[in-house]
């Protein structure tokens, strides 16, 4: 006796639906995500087995390099303008309309404060050359460093500080920044690490 032999189906599996999540999906990711600001110098941060996380907004990030030039980003743009107009007023320096364009767009200040409006002239890939090799001066003789956090803290009550370093950063060039936020009684602020796992009991 023979067998019925069934004839074969193609299957078909519609994939449109998979397809639109995965566009939505893309879309939240992009649109939700926090994109880490461009730095003058890359650093590989400490490790901790301290998980506090960072504040999101409202922050002044303090990047000091391991030749100990100092860095400073505020991610406000909004304080970022009334930040340079306390240094246009205090420093008497008249800052055109491109140069303040171009404050707004360079997230990092890393130069003396009297070569800032040439810094703020040239192209991005000059002004990525030059923070390479300056910083903003931390010194006793010089503190500008001490002089943008208060302009901060002028224009924003709610600035948070969040201090980051290379683990190879010598202590010392590290202790004259934390120095200089204790004079102004800046007492409370983060150190950015990278977790790590808690140690075997």
């Amino acid at each position: 006796m023979s067998k019925v032999k069934t004839k074969k189906h193609s299957t078909f599996i519609d994939m449109t639906a998979m397809s639109d999540v995965t566009v939505l999906l893309l879309t939240f990711f992009m649109l939700t995500a926090t994109f880490l600001p461009k730095e003058p110098v890359q650093v590989t941060t400490p490790s901790s087995v301290v998980d506090i996380k960072i504040p999101e907004s409202n922050l002044l990030t303090i990047l000091v390099s391991p030749k100990g030039h100092v860095y400073l980003n505020f991610d406000r743009p909004a304080d970022k303008l009334a930040i340079l107009d306390k240094v246009s007023q205090e420093f008497k320096i008249q800052f055109t309309d491109k140069q303040k364009k171009s404050f707004l767009s360079q997230p990092t200040i890393g130069v003396p404060i009297s070569a800032l409006p040439k810094f703020l002239d040239m192209s991005v890939s000059e002004q990525d050359e030059v923070l390479k090799a300056n910083g903003v001066p931390s010194d006793s003789t010089n503190n500008q460093l001490k002089k943008w956090i208060q302009y901060g803290q002028a224009v924003n009550e709610n600035l948070k500080i969040a201090v980051k370093s290379d683990q190879t950063t010598p202590y010392p060039l590290i202790k004259s920044v934390f120095s200089t936020l204790q004079d102004i009684k800046a007492n409370r602020f983060n150190l950015i690490t990278t977790l790590k796992g808690m140690p075997a009991v």
